[in-house]
């Protein structure tokens, strides 16, 4: 997860729930070892790990594995169970149905109907969460369902599109890392839509591995990003994580793409990014994921993530944060 940060909107989206339970975000932050300004700093962002850690901290302060959000809580344990429940199905579509049935038998619960339409199959989804204005709830079920059937059969669901019941949010941007395909927004219905030819995989996992993998899991599903066969995912790919080596510049990457630089400019547009921005993030999250874990002095992280004048790493690290490497190491020190 080195090279993965999870941004703002989606740490106040996960408390959102706790909070309209009258639950303290500070004491869950605090509880989960965060930094407080994680609440007020806009532009500051958090490791995946840590992320994963919030989202296990609000999950068992509420003992609810939803977070709040809905009328009826999912104990603690909800997800182990209907996994087990599942794992020796033979298909994934076998699979998809039995955890369906699992969730519908408790009221008041978000649900999901499988259903195949020529070659795609659609997972439509029925939440009627209580107060969610950050949409969390629907975005967590669509990622984790999605990511945990990838993981059933050992290979990575290419998703067709998703569809939402809802407007074009605020941090729709963040959707590209969410979900590597077309979203479409104001939908009659939410659904996550794939090739039907998955369906009849069989599932590869057992009780053993699975007892492994729900040691992190659903929580660490929500905090990976899914750049899939995306252009920014390959490119984040080629450049790696050693930044002691100069990044390539536009003309290569796009060469070593086997692609004109106009037609990489453009797919990067239609992915709303750059490649200044990936080099940027790139360099941001190797910079947050040093700080966090507080082994190395900032000039030597700053010359680790490619800078060689420290105060040309702290300007640019208020840039992309909000506050200076030397706040952020404090936060995370009395957090």
């Amino acid at each position: 997860m080195l090279n993965h940060t999870i941004p703002h909107h989606f740490v106040r989206a996960a408390l959102a729930g706790a909070e309209r339970q009258g639950y303290s975000p500070e004491k869950i932050l605090a509880t989960a070892e965060l930094p407080r300004e994680v609440l007020s700093e806009p532009l500051i962002r958090i490791t995946a790990e840590q992320y994963a850690r919030l989202i296990r901290t609000i999950w068992k302060v509420l003992n609810d594995e939803f977070g709040g959000f809905c009328l009826s809580p999912s104990k603690p344990g909800s997800f182990a169970m209907m996994s087990l429940a599942i794992i020796n199905c033979t298909t994934l579509e076998q699979a998809l149905r039995r955890g369906g049935r699992f969730y519908s038998l408790f009221p008041d619960s978000p649900t999901y109907e499988l259903s195949i339409e020529d070659d795609l199959a659609i997972l439509t989804f029925t939440a009627t969460p209580e107060e969610d204005p950050y949409h969390f709830l629907i975005e967590s079920l669509l990622v984790i369902w999605s990511r945990f059937s990838s993981w059933l059969i050992g290979r990575r669901i290419s998703l067709h599109s998703i569809d939402l019941n809802y407007p074009a949010p605020a941090h729709q941007q963040e959707y590209r890392s969410l979900f590597s395909c077309p979203h479409n927004f104001n939908q009659n219905e939410t659904r996550l839509i794939f090739p039907a030819h998955y369906l009849k995989l069989p599932l590869i996992q057992d009780e053993r591995t699975l007892k492994q993998f729900l040691k992190t899991s659903p929580a660490n599903l929500l905090a990976k990003p899914d750049y899939g066969n995306s252009i920014t995912g390959c490119i984040r790919s080629r450049l790696g994580r050693d930044f002691s080596i100069p990044f390539p510049d536009f003309e290569q990457i796009a060469s070593n793409l086997h692609l004109t630089t106009q037609t990489l400019r453009r797919r990067l547009k239609d992915e709303g990014t750059s490649y200044q921005e990936i080099k940027d993030n790139l360099r941001r999250d190797s910079a947050i994921y040093h700080l966090e874990r507080n082994q190395l002095p900032i000039n030597e992280i700053a010359a680790r993530v490619g800078f060689s004048e420290p105060s040309t790493f702290h300007r640019a690290f208020k840039k992309w944060t909000g506050v200076t490497p030397g706040a952020y190491r404090n936060n995370e020190q009395h957090s």
